[in-house]
């Protein structure tokens, strides 16, 4: 009986550690959805998404960060909320919006987070 209590130990512990490796490893969550948006072109404007967006960190909008206009009217199809941003890098004013939401023109946005 000892022999197995000493034998089950380094087993329990080689398992404990394959977990703990395994559960570092695992790529960080992500909202599974779309985010749709509206940005502006030189010919009027035109829509773009997200998809299932990595939470927890700032996405700057791609087709604006290098210019003056912004996104806008975003639709959230993703099943996370999401807080969008009027300056890139997550800065200045915020709005979130729920799973499911939607908002007008007037909402701009240049870079957002999915919880």
């Amino acid at each position: 009986m000892t022999a197995r209590s000493r034998t089950a130990t380094p087993i329990s512990a080689l398992a404990l550690a394959l977990t703990l490796a395994a559960s570092l490893s695992t790529p960080a969550h992500a909202a599974t959805g779309t985010f749709i948006y509206t940005y502006p072109t030189p010919n009027g404007t035109s829509t773009a998404d997200l998809t299932d967006p990595r939470s927890g960190s700032c996405v700057n909008i791609p087709e604006v960060y290098a210019i003056e206009d912004s996104a806008h009217s975003p639709i959230n199809h993703t099943d996370s909320t999401v807080t969008m941003f009027t300056g890139i890098d997550c800065t200045g004013d915020y709005y979130s919006l729920p799973p499911g939401g939607r908002a007008s023109s007037r909402l701009l946005l240049k870079s957002a987070v999915f919880s």
